[in-house]
């Protein structure tokens, strides 16, 4: 899987876990594909400063899913969701 899907997937679950400029600079770099120079440059910090936040963010992603596999076990689910009936797995998809 490309990483920047894997990240932006990962990002799903563990988002809240993060400070408000850690959000604000992984948003903006990966689902705004902002240059860290723009980035940098719109919250009037450095460029090292938002590439040193966002390899944080990518750390703590992986770190977190190695740890809790919340991403693995939805992705579990949903596979085993295709060979129940239609009320199982639309219990199933309120759960996920």
């Amino acid at each position: 899987m490309d990483k920047k899907i894997y990240l932006n997937n990962l990002y799903d679950y563990y988002s809240l876990l993060f400070t408000e400029k850690q959000r604000e600079y992984f948003e903006a770099y990966y689902f705004d594909d902002l240059s860290l120079s723009e980035i940098a440059e719109n919250s009037n910090v450095s460029r090292n400063a938002v590439h040193g936040q966002i390899k944080i963010v990518e750390e703590k992603l992986e770190f977190y899913e190695r740890t809790l596999h919340l991403y693995e076990k939805s992705e579990k689910i949903r596979n085993l969701m295709k060979s129940v009936s239609p009320e199982v797995r639309k219990q199933l998809e309120e759960l996920i």
